[in-house]
């Protein structure tokens, strides 16, 4: 008779503690990788050599090595990232213009006002040179 006078309680406790269990789960599982294995390249071709120094004075700070990704910027290694989801126009724009966040929850991106559109042909020939050494392909983008 005991148990049956507190089941109620037993059930807002359950119910609770479920939610708590519900939401910790969430946010683990929600939390993006920040660091990807990469595949080095041996062979780049001279645009995506130059591009490489220029990702790296300009975009590995939040985009990290090779694009790996870091604790603030998300990681262009990552198939989110093909030419089909993202094709070259949006990584222009991104330098351009910035970006709201929207993939990930680093935050806005800000324009990148130094890099100039020449400049962003080779970053993006790095990026693309290293997402294809990666395994990262055209993939067509379905909404």
């Amino acid at each position: 008779m005991q148990f049956k006078n507190n089941l109620p309680k037993y059930f807002v406790i359950g119910f609770f503690g479920l939610g708590i269990f519900a939401l910790i789960s969430k946010t683990i599982k929600s939390e993006p990788e920040t660091s990807y294995a990469t595949v080095g390249l041996t062979e780049m071709s001279a645009e995506a050599r130059a591009g490489q120094d220029l990702f790296a004075a300009n975009c590995a700070t939040c985009h990290g090595d090779a694009g790996k990704g870091t604790e603030k910027g998300p990681p262009l290694i990552h198939d989110i990232y093909n030419p089909g989801h993202h094709p070259d126009e949006s990584f222009y724009s991104a330098v351009a213009n910035g970006v709201p966040q929207h993939h990930w929850p680093y935050g806005n991106m800000p324009k990148l006002s130094q890099v100039t559109p020449d400049e962003v042909a080779k970053i993006i020939s790095y990026v693309r040179e290293i997402q294809l050494a990666n395994g990262i392909t055209y993939k067509p983008h379905k909404m």
